[in-house]
């Protein structure tokens, strides 16, 4: 491989020899045994032998769709795993990976036969080779929740997986119509992206193409042979970029192999697609990767290339300094010479194996552990443990392939924390993002945030590079604000969970407090209750518990005084014949309001009650508590409406502020508003809104929303700004 345009063909050309290409029908376990004896010891070679003889003996007589016997499947897997230099647990999973499902061994004779590891390692493949993503949305997310549970039990499950998935990728040809198009975009939806985050690029490239070209089939070749017609038109541009670039690394002294970088059919069909661009404005990049020996030498190969070319502004990246949330590292930078734009990869040997491979490399480096390997391994256990943290706050498994599919597609951002640690975010991302995705409980906490030591807006996406610190408050809640612009699938899952366990809390305190108000009326104390009351009414009203039938009364789904007569009168007797006059008569002591009851309780907008006014409380079925003035216009005027609004009463000690609108008429005079904003001001108000609603030559009129404490201080603000001299007239206003 030397240089210019590179396109993977589907299953022969290109890295994916690497990974064993299409295995031949000759393809025997020998030729199997002489790849793993360049890494492993014989007796874990024979292992896998074993392994292979005993799949070979159970899929006896067994044949695929395209007529070869079955064990060249299990021997291609294998194949492919060996050129990651897996681990031999992992190759033998691989023989054996359809033995439970196919052939119907138990798990218990494999692990008596191989260990314990391997069973385990084929009876999570087994699990994964039975889900069908695409049968119904709910099925889908559903089984996306077992693989995270297999992934985190054990990574390997996943790219035995992976590499089952390439190899019947390659072979999909013999596949009726149907089950080919269900597979392909199952391998788009799904697998290549897995493969991505793991960082195991040659892999996830090979699968897209693959899937793109069974969905695909006319736009693929097309697309393929106009790469192919452009290259051979191209090949002495190529060719004399690379040679300049050759000529400059022996000139320094730098140690460096050139590749030609590959254009992959996938990525092309995308970008003309997503990007509206035509296939000659992508093409029009000529595309290199230096792999050179450290570190030092990846930035002294760029000094260098910067001599031969010039850089384009904004386009170079350091990928080895802030690795990217997979693992992949490497410089990048776009240089402008001989009139086209050149861009090019310089990294270490071990970052283009980790490019390449991702998490597999771990195992191809373990011997010899490196800082690379560690950190791309802690980063994939960082997002599987995210990933299961998100599946037990989620309560709907579509709600949770959402949030993973978000995860599965980052286009990262890197920003730091005030200490310096590097913190990788979907692009979009916000410090509300940023804050969950340090811990769940900083999330919740949050208040506020400094960018770059500047107060900053929770809201406004962050960008790459800046400094990003959460200020916290003890007692703080998520604002349910927060759903419309946060981007991560941790963020929002948490809100979502945290919004869901406060609305359940408050539903139940704001119930218990209506019902013990109810059985009040009839003398009775909710405490004085036994338990086979309480059975026999939750029985009655078909719910699961007491607490479900209280929340349903604090959520407005049920009424108070009905469940208080239940509970007394017995469950049978006490249907929901009652008229007007027995509610009224058992319902009468009112209920102690703070104005902090949080989510289920809700100030009316018509009348804006404020603490000292007379109110009454209206139950919203859903929603909870919504608080009336009693004189409002929208309340029932007829008995039986009345007798069913609950008489409520402020608490003596509230410190909260509440909106309050004012209809002021004045005479026009220069400086007049100001002089209203300043009488408010003095008297300890703040404004919220101020409209000039009419006017003429001599009179204008203006409205004022303005926060007050209560009644008190309401009349406090009312009378400085009636002492105002152009004031004429100023009254609260209720609808």
């Amino acid at each position: 491989m030397h240089s210019g345009f590179f396109v993977s063909a589907p299953g022969n050309s290109g890295e994916s020899e690497y990974y064993g290409g299409a295995v031949s029908l000759d393809a025997t376990v020998e030729g199997l045994a002489g790849e793993l004896s360049t890494y492993l010891d014989t007796n874990r070679v024979n292992q896998v032998r074993r392994a292979y003889y005993y799949a070979e003996q159970a899929h006896e007589g067994q044949m695929r769709k395209s007529g070869d016997r079955y064990i060249t499947h299990p021997l291609a897997v294998a194949h492919i795993l060996a050129g990651l230099k897996l681990d031999h647990q992992s190759l033998m999973a691989a023989m054996l990976h359809d033995v439970i499902e196919d052939t119907g061994i138990p798990k218990d004779a494999l692990a008596e036969q191989f260990g314990d590891d391997v069973a385990e390692l084929v009876d999570g493949v087994s699990k994964l080779t039975q889900i069908e993503f695409r049968t119904r949305a709910e099925a889908q997310a559903e089984n996306f929740q077992k693989m995270t549970l297999a992934m985190a039990r054990d990574i390997r499950v996943i790219l035995v997986k992976l590499a089952d998935r390439l190899h019947n990728m390659r072979t999909l040809g013999p596949m009726p119509y149907e089950k080919r198009q269900r597979i392909a975009t199952e391998t788009l939806d799904i697998y290549a992206p897995i493969a991505n985050r793991l960082g195991m690029h040659a892999i996830s490239t090979e699968l897209e193409d693959l899937g793109f070209s069974s969905l695909h089939p006319m736009r693929s070749r097309y697309i393929s042979k106009a790469v192919e017609k452009l290259r051979g038109s191209h090949r002495e541009i190529i060719e004399d970029i690379r040679s300049r670039l050759q000529e400059k690394l022996e000139e320094r002294g730098f140690p460096g192999r050139i590749l030609g970088r590959e254009k992959h059919l996938n990525s092309i069909y995308n970008k003309m697609k997503l990007k509206q661009k035509s296939f000659h404005e992508i093409m029009d990049v000529y595309a290199f990767r230096i792999i050179t020996d450290n570190e030092d030498d990846c930035y002294r190969i760029l000094g260098a290339v910067h001599s031969l070319y010039k850089p384009m502004p904004g386009r170079f990246k350091d990928y080895i300094a802030m690795p990217k949330a997979n693992g992949y590292q490497s410089l990048h930078t776009t240089l402008f010479g001989m009139h086209v734009n050149i861009e090019i990869q310089i990294r270490t040997e071990e970052m283009e194996h980790i490019a390449n491979d991702g998490i597999a490399a771990h195992w191809m480096y373990k011997n010899e552990p490196t800082s690379a390997t560690s950190a791309n391994q802690t980063r994939v256990d960082r997002w599987v443990k995210g990933l299961m943290e998100m599946r037990e706050r989620t309560d709907d498994s579509l709600e949770f392939i959402e949030h993973v599919k978000v995860d599965l597609f980052p286009d990262e951002i890197y920003v730091f924390t005030p200490k310096g640690k590097i913190m990788e975010l979907p692009r979009g991302a916000t410090p509300v993002d940023f804050a969950y995705a340090i811990h769940t409980d900083i999330g919740n906490a949050t208040v506020a945030c400094r960018i770059n030591r500047n107060l900053g807006s929770l809201s406004k996406p962050l960008q790459s590079g800046q400094t990003v610190e959460v200020i916290t408050a003890p007692g703080a809640r998520p604002n349910p604000a927060w759903l419309s612009f946060v981007v991560t699938g941790k963020a929002r899952s948490s809100i979502r969970h945290t919004l869901n366990s406060q609305k359940q809390a408050e539903s139940l305190d704001l119930g218990r407090a209506l019902l013990k108000k109810s059985l009040n009326g009839f003398g009775v104390r909710l405490s004085s209750l036994d338990d086979a009351q309480k059975q026999a009414v939750v029985n009655h009203n078909q719910v699961n518990s007491f607490d479900d039938l209280v929340s349903d009364i604090g959520l407005g789904n049920r009424m108070a005084y009905l469940v208080a007569r239940q509970l007394v009168s017995g469950a049978e007797s006490a249907e929901s014949g009652a008229s007007a006059t027995d509610i009224k008569g058992a319902d009468n002591a009112p209920v102690t309001i703070q104005g902090t009851e949080g989510m289920l309780v809700h100030f009316a907008t018509c009348c804006k009650p404020i603490p000292g006014d007379p109110v009454v409380g209206v139950m919203d079925s859903g929603t909870g508590m919504v608080i009336h003035s009693d004189t409002c216009s929208r309340l029932p005027e007829d008995n039986e409406g009345r007798s069913r609004l609950t008489n409520l009463t402020w608490a003596k000690d509230i410190t909260d502020e509440f909106s309050v609108e004012l209809r002021v008429e004045l005479e026009r005079q220069r400086g007049v508003i100001a002089e209203v904003a300043n009488a408010v001001a003095m008297a300890d108000g703040n404004i919220e809104r101020i409209n000039v609603d009419e006017q003429n030559a001599r009179f204008g009129v203006v409205s004022l929303v303005v926060k007050v404490h209560g009644r008190k201080h309401l009349a406090r603000v009312m009378r400085r700004v009636r002492n105002i001299k152009a004031i004429t007239s100023i009254n609260r206003v209720k609808y």
